[in-house]
């Protein structure tokens, strides 16, 4: 590592993007919601009616967050959670509430892209492509493992 405080600069950076986006949500009379909800929405509206394994999948979380994400979002009724064709599984549905915030989150997601290409732009490189680069490294070969072996080394 660069710098000791790596991961205490990465939550820090997260905090400033998410809590910046939570700040337009109140702006536009959502304060209720919260920026990992779009994910699940946005992938909700292309793909259709999701198992959680497989929304978990396709966001590329594990099956907990996905559940516990799905779980917030059911308080605020904003999925429903419906049986599907094996009795353990549950199939995560929008609501027609979050069908009819569509427009509003729609035109929120094209303005926060947008807002992130300009970001990028200001940067001495892409931070998508370099996150994306980290999280496969890191697939590949776990920090865990990396730590240790150097522990080892030691």
């Amino acid at each position: 590592m660069t710098s000791p405080a790596i991961g205490t600069r990465l939550r820090h950076l997260l905090e400033l993007l998410d809590g910046d986006v939570a700040r337009v949500y109140t702006d536009l009379g959502l304060p209720w919601f919260r920026p990992r909800f779009t994910p699940v929405v946005r992938t909700l509206t292309g793909h259709g009616p999701l198992p959680i394994r497989d929304l978990a999948e396709a966001l590329g979380v594990t099956h907990s967050a996905a559940s516990q994400t799905v779980t917030q979002m059911r308080k605020l009724d904003l999925v429903e959670l419906r049986p599907g064709a094996d009795a353990r599984e549950r199939i995560v549905h929008l609501t027609e509430k979050t069908r009819e915030l569509l427009p509003v989150l729609d035109a929120e997601w094209t303005a926060t892209e947008a807002a992130f290409a300009e970001l990028e732009e200001e940067l001495p490189g892409s931070l998508a492509e370099l996150v994306a680069a980290a999280t496969r490294a890191l697939a590949e070969r776990p920090f865990h493992d990396r730590v240790s072996a150097r522990l080892r080394k030691a």
